[in-house]
């Protein structure tokens, strides 16, 4: 213990030391900074005299040379402190400034991910004579309901598809064509919405086709095309997708009308700008749907939209979609599951439930930029649906930080 004792003397004594060393060469460099300051004062008093022609010899009052130096002092003194200050207060920031990029970061993103994040479950299973009625009810929606909702979509999707092949491959071009392939259109999507056991609440007046107009409308999943089609059939916008979800892109959704894109090719978005301005011209027969906001987005927020649907010198009618998630959250999010499990968890839910508003269409004000008047149609649309702008461009999701 002694020993023990005397090294932390010792090393007491170490850092004691170094401190009074430290202190030393501080003091010795304010000395030599008073006393390089005392020969300027003197240099320049002597000065002053040789101005007013007078010789080394003019005796000049003590008072007035102690209230010159410690002018001279007081001035030097504040000069270095400001300099010290200044250099410690930047050094500091340096020290500091990836700390604050980390947090801004932190910040920015988890506000960007909030937009894409499903809804947690409410948890209400939590005691002993609760359990067996969630358990009931659990056995029922997926051995009970789903099965009977598969069998049912699986055959009316079946049948009416065959019945749209043989009137695009018999029937020769007319206005009955037309109407007859919309209200098979539509029937595939009642099927299909039927198969939720959703319940759609339609507000303000139906779209009805015309020359001049483009529908715009908030993004949560790809079930919002079928939602709105069960009401009056669109064509749409939309990415070109691979496996059975391509196949009815190509053979089914192609014959209305439908423009898809492939966000890899940069090259596609000109292709897609110019067959969407022909559409708009040209009546296509089925009312064009544009989502502005290009992703899937949980129905809580409304990322950036795009100006590329208000630059069509077109009149835009915007549609605000809003879920209730009281059995299940709608939105879809394609980076952690696929469109077929997304299916499977609507069918498996009691019901999919919605309100869908058709709000007036709107014009270009004048003066007013084609990015203004996407984000007053957005703004339209978020507070209809009761959704949160955030300025964030939803592409980003797709797209990792280097």
């Amino acid at each position: 213990e002694a020993s023990e004792a005397s090294s932390e003397e010792r090393a007491g004594g170490g850092a004691e030391g170094r401190q009074v060393n430290r202190m030393t060469k501080k003091a010795k460099k304010n000395k030599g900074h008073r006393t390089s300051v005392m020969r300027t004062s003197s240099r320049r008093l002597s000065d002053s005299a040789d101005n007013l022609g007078v010789g080394g010899d003019f005796n000049v009052n003590a008072s007035q040379v102690t209230r010159e130096l410690e002018r001279e002092l007081r001035r030097e003194e504040k000069e270095r402190l400001r300099e010290e200050a200044s250099t410690g207060l930047l050094r500091e920031m340096l020290d500091i400034s990836s700390t604050l990029e980390d947090g801004v970061a932190a910040i920015v993103d988890d506000s960007f991910t909030k937009c894409f994040n499903k809804a947690t479950p409410t948890v209400w299973n939590f005691n002993f004579y609760l359990f067996p009625l969630w358990l009931a009810g659990l056995v029922v929606r997926y051995v009970v309901l789903f099965p009977i909702r598969l069998a049912f979509l699986l055959s009316t999707f079946f049948t009416f598809n065959v019945v749209f092949f043989l009137s695009r491959l018999l029937l020769p071009k007319s206005a009955f064509k037309t109407r007859f392939e919309k209200l098979i259109v539509r029937c595939i999507c009642i099927c299909w919405v039927a198969s939720w056991t959703a319940v759609i609440t339609c507000h303000g007046p139906r779209p009805v086709a015309s020359k001049g107009r483009v529908w715009v409308s908030n993004h949560t999943s790809m079930i919002d095309w079928l939602v709105l089609s069960q009401v009056t059939p669109f064509a749409t916008v939309m990415q070109k997708h691979p496996g059975w979800l391509g196949v009815i892109q190509t053979y089914i959704m192609d014959g209305f009308g439908c423009i898809y894109f492939n966000r890899k090719e940069a090259k596609d978005r000109e292709k897609v700008a110019l067959r969407i301005k022909d559409y708009v011209k040209n009546d296509g027969g089925f009312p064009l749907l544009i989502f502005p906001e290009g992703t899937c987005v949980n129905n809580r927020y409304s990322t950036m939209f795009k100006k590329g649907a208000f630059e069509l010198d077109a009149a835009v009618c915007p549609i605000a979609i809003k879920y209730n998630k009281i059995f299940v959250d709608a939105f879809w999010s394609s980076r952690t599951q696929s469109f077929g499990m997304h299916l499977v968890e609507l069918m498996t839910s009691w019901a999919v439930v919605a309100d869908v508003y058709f709000l007036e269409p709107q014009h270009k004000q004048p003066g007013e930029t084609s990015i203004e008047f996407a984000a007053r149609v957005q703004k339209m649309i978020a507070k209809k649906a009761r959704l949160k702008v955030v300025p964030w461009n939803g592409m980003l999701k797709y797209f990792s930080p280097s």
